[in-house]
């Protein structure tokens, strides 16, 4: 089977983003391939962030995507920081990684600009991400258009690597774009994300679902419930087309257009079938979350199988690189 990795930020439970345009894709593909699943939080530190919450989003985020589906017994799932050749191999692929090639990642640019004191792992989180994929030698990462770039340079640290050390080894991982690529937020403008606070949460209760989606942006031409509107240009009825079903998205379609239904019934309707999509993870969130160790454990092993896989790779890579084995010298403590 071909091999699968991709990963996700400890930002605590799911949103709907998040299910749509990652881990929905993630679970399909535990049929079909061989699946590494990785909570990174390593990548969460390189920007400001809760010292104190992030172990407790770490576990919320493993209860989350066992909750929705993602299999131990099929996948190998883990934390970051719990194998630390990760950041052994970040550091190798810093070596042949051009600075250019850092410096014109559209979201270093983006998130550069925001920063008073811009920091080197901002910089150099795509190494990261390349390592993340490589230790595991992936053919295959899911990807949403805002990471297609950074795979790409993926592909490059591999052929450089590769180029200088030993021709073959890593292998250039392919794209998997899934359908619900990039979701726009309840603003309708943004991507949805948690630090915009334009999300729902695929572990919300029916009131709060219907508290958030209540204000959320429509199309601006509807100004009263009388005037027609156009559904393409409604951000909740892509929202339909992933929630309802067929029968009620033409619905929602010909209502919007012949102004039969105001916003808030759409909404409403919207609601129903997001509270009903999410009622069964809901309720297996909550059976995880009532035993943290069993949490606990599935990382743990996930963790055991991640490190049997990444240090056969380093083996090479250090065997290839002409590093000198610490097992051929006396290490005095």
């Amino acid at each position: 089977m071909a091999r699968v990795f991709s990963g996700i930020q400890p930002s605590g439970e799911l949103h709907i983003g998040n299910y749509l345009g990652a881990v929905r894709n993630w679970v399909a593909l535990q049929e079909t391939h061989e699946c590494v699943f990785c909570i990174v939080d390593y990548h969460a530190i390189t920007q400001d962030y809760d010292a104190g919450q992030l172990q407790t989003r770490t576990l919320e985020m493993a209860v989350s995507l066992l909750a929705a589906g993602i299999d131990p017994e099929r996948s190998t799932v883990f934390v970051q920081s719990h194998v630390p050749e990760h950041t052994e191999l970040a550091w190798v692929f810093m070596t042949v990684t051009p600075l250019g090639e850092l410096e014109r990642m559209t979201q270093f640019k983006d998130k550069s600009q925001r920063q008073e004191s811009v920091r080197a792992g901002l910089l150099n989180y795509p190494v990261l991400q390349a390592a993340d994929i490589l230790l595991y030698r992936a053919d295959v990462v899911p990807v949403g258009d805002d990471q297609v770039q950074h795979l790409e340079l993926a592909r490059e640290v591999a052929r450089k690597w590769n180029a200088r050390y030993r021709e073959g080894f890593f292998p250039e991982p392919q794209p998997h774009v899934g359908a619900g690529r990039r979701i726009l937020g309840l603003d309708g403008e943004a991507k949805m994300s948690k630090s915009l606070g334009n999300t729902i949460g695929v572990f919300d209760s029916p009131e709060r679902v219907w508290e958030l989606l209540r204000p959320a942006k429509t199309d601006p031409a509807r100004v009263t419930r009388k005037d027609p509107g156009d559904p393409e240009k409604c951000n909740l009825y892509t929202l339909h087309q992933y929630f309802s079903p067929p029968a009620t998205v033409r619905e929602v379609a010909a209502n919007c257009r012949g102004a039969q239904w105001g916003c808030l019934d759409c909404k409403r309707v919207l609601a129903d079938h997001i509270v009903r999509t999410f009622a069964p993870m809901r309720a297996r969130a909550l059976e995880f979350a009532q035993q943290p160790d069993r949490v606990r454990e599935v990382l743990a092993d996930g963790a055991d199988r991640a490190r049997a896989m990444a240090r056969d790779t380093m083996r090479t890579v250090r065997e290839a690189m002409g590093l000198l084995p610490a097992s051929e010298v006396v290490i005095r403590s």
